[in-house]
């Protein structure tokens, strides 16, 4: 693992405590151009009603607006979370160059858990995947948060029933 993945994930992570506090999925990422953070997002689909406002696409988004190219070539991104077929797609079209997420997702991962989505031979662009950057640190947060949502849900779901 290099200094500047680990340097670069802990702002991603920074983000996703962002999101956390406001009750979104913690997932958070940033696009990296020439050692610059370029782009930043966290998971948002729930408060801006928006299905598509994963952390990835809103760092590719907020990275192309500060480029003014939605060309992102020569920067890399780098995620807490194993990216969804969404994404995945987004960092084809914006031609990033390389991504490094940390935790790997089961359900819906398709870089290595599920598929291996951009190694597919139809595709017009080539990202480099580095996985596993803090990958303990991104798992820990993402259980903690659903932890903490379902004992919530319990005692949510106690106090209708002592109440009924």
């Amino acid at each position: 693992m290099q200094e500047q993945d680990i340097r670069w994930m802990q702002e991603a992570l920074a983000l996703a405590r962002l999101g956390s506090a406001v009750g979104e999925v913690p997932v958070g990422a940033v696009v990296v151009h020439q050692g610059d953070i370029i782009g930043r997002g966290y998971n948002s689909p729930i408060g801006r009603s928006d299905p598509c406002a994963h952390a990835e696409i809103l760092a590719l988004r907020d990275a192309a607006q500060t480029i003014g190219n939605y060309r992102l070539v020569d920067c890399d991104l780098y995620v807490t979370l194993e990216p969804c077929s969404m994404c995945a797609g987004a960092l084809v079209h914006s031609r990033i160059r390389r991504l490094v997420f940390g935790a790997s997702e089961p359900k819906a991962g398709v870089i290595s858990s599920r598929e291996s989505m951009l190694s597919k031979d139809f595709l017009n662009h080539v990202v480099e995947v580095s996985e596993g950057v803090l990958a303990e640190e991104c798992s820990v947060m993402l259980s903690e948060f659903f932890r903490k949502r379902r004992k919530l849900k319990k005692t949510a779901r106690h106090a209708l029933k002592n109440n009924s």
